[in-house]
Formats: C-alpha cells, sequence, structure tokens
C-alpha cells in the first residue's frame, strides 16, 4: 500500500462549552445567600498547522476526524469551569485547505503557518452573572455553546526547489537516485512512479547554504507526464499541482523514447501542457535535458541545440550529472534571492458576519448572524425567565427592527436557531 497521499478530508470538531450553574450560597449565619453559580469553561479549538515532521497525509486517509475536548460546566461558589485543551492537526508544508465548495480556506505554505479550523464553543455564565437590582434571585444559567465543526479537503501542492518534467520512463526516478540519497521506485515500464519522490542535493562550492560553500536543494521527482495531462489525463492534475510550487524546472528529453517520438517533439508537448495547466510555469527558470544519452552512440546522439536542451546527461554512467547539479544550485540560488516563495494569489479570510441579516424562508423568516444566534443558543428555552432574557438580548441587537425593515408582520413565523415565534412587533 502506498505510504503517500496527496488528497484526504478532515472532519474537525470544536469542543462545546461547559454549561453555567444554577446555584445559591447557602451557609451558616447568612441570611438569604445571592446567587452564586459559575461560568462554564470554553471548548477548545481545532488547529490546523503546517509543519516539516509530516509528509503525507496518510494519517487522514483511514481515520479522518480530529475533536478537541468540551470545557467543563461551572459549580457553586462561583466555581469556573475547566477550558477545553486546543488540538493542533499537524500536516505538510504545501497543504491547501479548502471547504467542501471548492473555495480555498488557507494555504499552508511555510512551516508554522497556522489555521483556525474550529472555534470552540463559548461557556455559559452561571446564575451569579445575572444578578442585577430588580433580578435578585436569578434561577436561570447560560447553556454551552456547541463548538464548530465541519469538513475540509486537504491538498498537498509539494514545495520544492526544482521539479522533474518529463515522460513516463524518461529517466526520472534515476536522475534522482543518482544524485541525492532517495531511493524511488525504477523500472522499464510506464508510470513506475505513482507517488512523488523528495531528494536533497548537496553541491559545494557554488552559493550559499547551510555550510559555507555549499548549496542545499531539494529536488522532486513527480510522476510522468503524459500529453493530455491538462485536461486530467493519466495522472493529469494530480502530476501537475506538484510542480506549482518549484522554483527551477528540469525538462527531460528522452533520447532514446520507446514510441520514436523525436527530444524536440518531447519538448515542445511538455512545455504546452505545463502552458495549458498554468501559463505562469513557463516564466519559471528552466533548464532542458537530454537523458539517457548511454542508450545511443555519441555520433547518433541529437545535437543539443535540436531540441533546446542544454546538455545531455546518462544517469546509468553519470555522464553530465556533475554539470546539471552545479548548474541548478546557481539557478536555486538566483532564484531564492528574487523571490522566497513561487508567487499566487493570496487567500482572503472572510470573517463570518457579526451583524443581524433577515431572510425569507418559505411563509416566515429566519433571523442569521452570530449574534442572533448565539443568544439563542445559549439559553435555556424551557425556563421563562430564561426566555424573557433571550427576548430582551434580541430586541438589545436589533433583531425586531431587522424583521420589520424586512416587512415582516404581525403573526408570520420567525427562526432564530431552535427558536421558533410569531412575530409581534409591539412584543
Amino acid at each position: 500500500m502506498a505510504g503517500f497521499v496527496d488528497e484526504a478530508q478532515v472532519h474537525v470538531k470544536a469542543g462545546d462549552g461547559g454549561a453555567g450553574a444554577v446555584a445559591f450560597r447557602r451557609e451558616a449565619h447568612v441570611a438569604r445567600g445571592g446567587p452564586d453559580g459559575g461560568d462554564g469553561g470554553r471548548g477548545g479549538d481545532v488547529l490546523v498547522e503546517a509543519s516539516t515532521s509530516a509528509v503525507s497525509l496518510l494519517a487522514f486517509r483511514d481515520h479522518p476526524h480530529r475533536r478537541a475536548t468540551d470545557g467543563t460546566h461551572g459549580g457553586g461558589a462561583r466555581r469556573r469551569g475547566r477550558s477545553g485543551s486546543d488540538l493542533l492537526v499537524l500536516v505538510p508544508v504545501g497543504t491547501v485547505v479548502r471547504s467542501l465548495d471548492g473555495d480555498v480556506v488557507a494555504d499552508l505554505r511555510s512551516a508554522g503557518d497556522r489555521l483556525l479550523a474550529a472555534s470552540g464553543g463559548r461557556g455559559g455564565r452561571g446564575n451569579a452573572s445575572f444578578l442585577t437590582n430588580t433580578r435578585r434571585a436569578p434561577s436561570f444559567a447560560e447553556q454551552g455553546e456547541i463548538g464548530e465543526e465541519r469538513w475540509l479537503d486537504l491538498e498537498l501542492k509539494l514545495v520544492a526547489d526544482v521539479a522533474l518534467v518529463g515522460f513516463p520512463n524518461a529517466g526520472k526516478s534515476t536522475l534522482v537516485s543518482r544524485i541525492s540519497a532517495a531511493r524511488p521506485k525504477i523500472a522499464d515500464y510506464p508510470f513506475t512512479t505513482l507517488e512523488p519522490h523528495l531528494g536533497v542535493v548537496r553541491v559545494g562550492g557554488a552559493g550559499r547554504g547551510p555550510v559555507e560553500g555549499v548549496t542545499e536543494y531539494v529536488v522532486a521527482d513527480v510522476p510522468g507526464l503524459v500529453e493530455g495531462a491538462s485536461d486530467g489525463r493519466g495522472l493529469g492534475h494530480r502530476f501537475l499541482r506538484h510542480v506549482e510550487r518549484s522554483r527551477v524546472l528540469v525538462v527531460l528529453a528522452d533520447l532514446a523514447a520507446a514510441d520514436g517520438r523525436s527530444p524536440a517533439e518531447q519538448v515542445r508537448v511538455l512545455l504546452e501542457e505545463l502552458r495549458r495547466y498554468r501559463s505562469d510555469l513557463l516564466e519559471r527558470p528552466r533548464i532542458v535535458v537530454g537523458s539517457r544519452a548511454d542508450a545511443l552512440p555519441e555520433d547518433a546522439r541529437p545535437e543539443p541545440a535540436s531540441y533546446g536542451a542544454a546538455l545531455a546527461i546518462s544517469s546509468a554512467t553519470g555522464e553530465g550529472l556533475a554539470e546539471l547539479t552545479g548548474r541548478l544550485a546557481t539557478l536555486v540560488a538566483e532564484a531564492r534571492s528574487r523571490a522566497p516563495e513561487p508567487a499566487s494569489a493570496p487567500v482572503v479570510h472572510r470573517p463570518e458576519p457579526e451583524g443581524v441579516l433577515v431572510e425569507r424562508d418559505g411563509g416566515g423568516w429566519v433571523v442569521l448572524g452570530r449574534a442572533a444566534t448565539r443568544a439563542v443558543a445559549l439559553s435555556d428555552l424551557t425556563n421563562a425567565d430564561a426566555l424573557a432574557q433571550v427576548q430582551r438580548r434580541l430586541r438589545r441587537i436589533g433583531v425586531d427592527r431587522a424583521l420589520a425593515r424586512a416587512g415582516a408582520r404581525e403573526g408570520d413565523d420567525v427562526r432564530i436557531g431552535t427558536l421558533h415565534f410569531e412575530f409581534s412587533p409591539d412584543r
């Protein structure tokens, strides 16, 4: 079973808030002790963070559910409930988080990037919080708010310095195995590589790296490209998305292609597929290389200039590999100095509106907005005093005015969360 998964779904559930307590002070020598019910604790959040310790989305394939802990209930003597613990969900660097509608929620392209995927529910207030000059013995408290939950799509786009682009069996896996310590599967049939592999290349004497005089860069060996991949043929977009974040492209032209396709034709098709998928990929620094040079006699090889190549290489004999890795080190160093990350559209996070929104719902009305729905969700609607408090809160945030402006009339059905009532402008 493959150990690399680049698409998955995750269900995140934040912790529920704890309920507030209804309690009264009962001590000797204290007449008519007042309310002292404590507040409930807040539920834990679910956070998604990009981390270098995660390399695949495999952990979500069979176990997609992630839940934070709930807050505990409040107690007497104004004891506050304990808040739930936040849950940190680690994903690989380069993970794009989308809603089920396909909208981008976050693009976690750097280690440490973090998304608040689900917010914990607020703890309910105890009856001590509702003490006023006119309400000396409140007999109600707030319930805990339900934590957010939702399904999210995760899509991994590898973050590599160099991506190898070529047809199946063009020698990409063999090349990575020769210039790095990576050991991808190598065999003589199409689509040997069904999952991406990363290899780290160290080149001395060029650029600057973690060691003086040494440049390190990451090379991605990704599944082979076929004509029509930009339309989803073959491994299609599953391949192409792993090229998006690479700083430098290496286009491999097989000098001994089994189907007889010339190196020039291979390069033309490969570049056309990249252009059709994302035209800006052709603006990335790239180098064209003829691969498997050992398969042809030297006098039978096409001139590199005839297909736009910089050089010809052989992973089997090592011909040209030192020159290739040196050139790539220079290109990567230049690309890093120009732009630390390949450009992409920024992600705009739009918080849930806090106002009151009234919409038609069949023959009645539905009131939306966090303040209104929270006022209902936190209250015990079976308690007359609590229900009166809800009505006061809804009036204070302008629900009655919003309904009247929307055209609600006497007797119309109105729904706010689990609360249903008939609209009365005078109440």
